[in-house]
Order: structure tokens, then C-alpha cells, then sequence
């Protein structure tokens, strides 16, 4: 209903603190429904949502608003949120919460073992993929692409889903091999996209490829972090993700303003490179061999 840019910038902002909230909580809640050999599948259940949003409720509200207007497309999605409110009073069910003066410091979590190094991961695996996917345009452009935007948009979501479905099967038993092979796939994607010039079939290619390495990487660090570091070590994730999302667009509108869209692959080669090293190195405590769930995991915060 706001007429006034500013305001609306303060309720965005607003808007995004919310999410982030409901992020850390989802999360928590699916984890302590379910048992502890399922928790991770729990997460992955939970968080299908994202990719699912991302490639398909971007392009959904464009067409809505282009066909009845942006403030009734905003009007839908109030009343899609009151909906969903509604049904989580009725079919959710309560999980206790922590008694008050038990809480710990968010920040104590960096000290436990594994939480830094899936947090570093983080920093590093978002960025790259948010460079490449908010500037999708231009790039697609660059190549003469800019008509197989939505085509693209389309294989990526089918890629991410069936990334989710995998990770949800496999991660209460392969979290370590499926968060390198994520980060494979998607320094694959990068490797063709920094060579397939003006191919239609390479890019098209290259996107399934990455679909496939981000599906199932909100998945796998989080129920990584959360082995490591409880509720405390969700709550830094979540923070480092949004910082790391928000970051991703400001590392892109530089790349593209002074090296052109051609430096994004590049630039997120060399991030997953550092993800993957990182990946590799912490198989103790953050990304271990065998991962055994555990329902007293730190909480607090």
C-alpha cells in the first residue's frame, strides 16, 4: 500500500529480517520432529522450498505482475502468508522451546569444533552462486542467450529439485560426498560456462550441472552446521548465508561494471575452489566421513 519509496525500502528491510528469522526456525523445528536418523532428510523436506521458489516463484510473480499489476501480486502474497499461518496453527505441532536464562552466546558457537570451517564454506559457495544467478541477464546477453532466459531458469529449477530429492534420500548417510560432489558439479558448470562462448546446448548444459551442485547445498551445510554447532551454529549460518547472498550482488554489480559478465564463472571458480579445499581438509569435526546424528547436538541462542 506504500506510495513512498523510502518506506518501502524500511518494510523491505523489515521484510528481510523476518525471513531470516523464520529461516533459523524452520530448520530447528524440522529437526527436533523428526528423529535423529532422519533429521537431515527432516532439513532437506524443509528446505525444498528455496530452489523451488527461486526458479519458479521469480518468473510466477513477473507474470503476475505484468498481467494484473505488482500491488495485487503483493496482495496475493499477504494473503498466501495469512493462509500459511493459519495452516501452521492448525497442523504444526509445538516443539519446546528453551527455558528462559538458558540461553548462550550465538556467537561462542564459532569456538566449537567444524562450525567455522562450514560457515567458510558458506561464505564462499553463496557468493558464487548468487553473482551468477542475479546477473543471469546480462551474462545470457554477453553470449546472444538474452531470449533463453527463461528456458534457463527452467532447467536450473528442475536440476535444484531433483539435487533436493537426492539430498534428502542420501544425507543422513553421505553428507561429506554429497557437499563435494555439489561443489563439483558447480565448478564443472563454471569451468563450461568460462569456455561454451556462444553454444545455447554448453550453457543449457552448464545449468543443469549447476542446478544440480546448489539443490541440495542449503541442505547439506545446514544439517552440517547444525551437527557441529546445534541452534547457536544454525543461527551463524544463517547469518553468513544472508551476508553472503547480499555480498554475491554487490561482488556482481562491480564485476559487471569493470570486467563485464564474462568475470562471473571465473570469479565463482575460484570460490568453489576455496569451498571444496575447505571441504576436503575439515573431514573431523565440520564435513566428517561418517556422519552419526546426534540429538543432544549444542543448542542454545
Amino acid at each position: 500500500m506504500s506510495s513512498d519509496y523510502p518506506l518501502t525500502l524500511v518494510f523491505r528491510v523489515l521484510a528481510g529480517v523476518a525471513a531470516a528469522a523464520i529461516w533459523t526456525e524452520l530448520v530447528g523445528c524440522a529437526r527436533r520432529l523428526a528423529p535423529p536418523h532422519l533429521q537431515g532428510r527432516a532439513i532437506a523436506v524443509t528446505l525444498a522450498g528455496i530452489p523451488l521458489a527461486l526458479s519458479l516463484g521469480i518468473p510466477l510473480g513477473t507474470f503476475l505482475g505484468g498481467l494484473i499489476g505488482w500491488r495485487p501480486t503483493f496482495a496475493l502474497v499477504t494473503l498466501a502468508a495469512l493462509v500459511l499461518m493459519g495452516w501452521i496453527a492448525v497442523a504444526v505441532p509445538d516443539a519446546p522451546g528453551q527455558r528462559p536464562g538458558n540461553g548462550q552466546p550465538v556467537l561462542k558457537a564459532l569456538r566449537l569444533p567444524g562450525v567455522a570451517a562450514v560457515l567458510l564454506v558458506t561464505a564462499a559457495y553463496v557468493p558464487a552462486h548468487t553473482i551468477l544467478y542475479t546477473y543471469i541477464t546480462p551474462f545470457l546477453d554477453a553470449r546472444g542467450l538474452g531470449d533463453s532466459r527463461e528456458g534457463v531458469l527452467l532447467v536450473f529449477g528442475i536440476a535444484s529439485m531433483a539435487a533436493v530429492f537426492v539430498t534428502g534420500a542420501l544425507v543422513d548417510r553421505r553428507l561429506r560426498a554429497l557437499t563435494i560432489t555439489a561443489t563439483v558439479l558447480f565448478m564443472t558448470a563454471s569451468a563450461v560456462l568460462i569456455t561454451s562462448a556462444g553454444s545455447s546446448l554448453a550453457v543449457y548444459g552448464a545449468t543443469a550441472l549447476w542446478g544440480l551442485g546448489w539443490g541440495g547445498v542449503a541442505t547439506l551445510l545446514q544439517t552440517a552446521v547444525t551437527d557441529a554447532g546445534g541452534d547457536r551454529g544454525q543461527a551463524l549460518f544463517v547469518t553468513v548465508c544472508n551476508s553472503s547472498i547480499a555480498g554475491g550482488g554487490a561482488i556482481g554489480g562491480v564485476l559487471l561494471g569493470n570486467f563485464g559478465p564474462a568475470s562471473f564463472p571465473w570469479t565463482g571458480l575460484a570460490l568453489l575452489t576455496v569451498a571444496l579445499a575447505v571441504v576436503i581438509t575439515a573431514r573431523a569435526h565440520a564435513f566428517p566421513t561418517g556422519r552419526t546424528p546426534s540429538p543432544s547436538a549444542p543448542t542454545g541462542g
